[in-house]
């Protein structure tokens, strides 16, 4: 399985459970499994990323190209495809307009393009006042899940030494 990451996944993780300073394996094990082809995110993220001036943006200033892949000419048809989509649903003219200047927009069409699972913290929602990324997911028929879904299945563990619990 492939991962592509939302910019919320990075923020929220610096911001709260895995900052930077206190949980350096969670930066670890996305740098780890990004050289082992399975956790990526893409160019516009870290345009998003590079907005906040920070710590996370020194972080993500240095992974490169190699972790927020580039668009590529397969994803221009699935571009189309998920503004079809969008456009075809029942969204306010301006959540339409917002949606196909976002990041959340290319990563749907690269996940759409490659096969891949869009990781977000975002959650379904009924609105029609902003499109959120599991709904245009679930409408193109593409994988989606929470970075912690993301975590339990690809068996992460950042412990410090033996734990109680290493046979669950």
């Amino acid at each position: 399985m492939i991962y592509l990451l939302d910019a919320n996944v990075f923020i929220q993780a610096k911001n709260l459970y895995y900052g930077l300073d206190f949980c350096p394996a969670f930066w670890d094990w996305l740098i780890v499994n990004n050289k082992a082809k399975r956790v990526f995110s893409i160019e516009k993220v870290e345009d998003e990323l590079n907005a906040g001036a920070d710590e996370l943006t020194t972080w993500a200033s240095q992974r490169g190209h190699e972790f927020f892949l580039k668009p590529n000419p397969v994803i221009l048809p699935k571009l189309s495809e998920v503004s079809k989509w969008v456009t075809s649903q029942n969204y306010e003219p301006v959540a339409v307009n917002t949606f196909l200047q976002l990041a959340d927009y290319y990563i749907v069409a690269h996940a759409l393009a490659h096969g891949h699972i869009v990781v977000t913290h975002e959650i379904i929602s009924v609105t029609t006042k902003k499109i959120k990324i599991p709904n245009v997911c679930i409408g193109l028929g593409i994988k989606c899940m929470t970075p912690y879904e993301m975590l339990r299945h690809e068996r992460a563990r950042f412990v410090l030494g033996p734990s109680k619990f290493h046979e669950l």
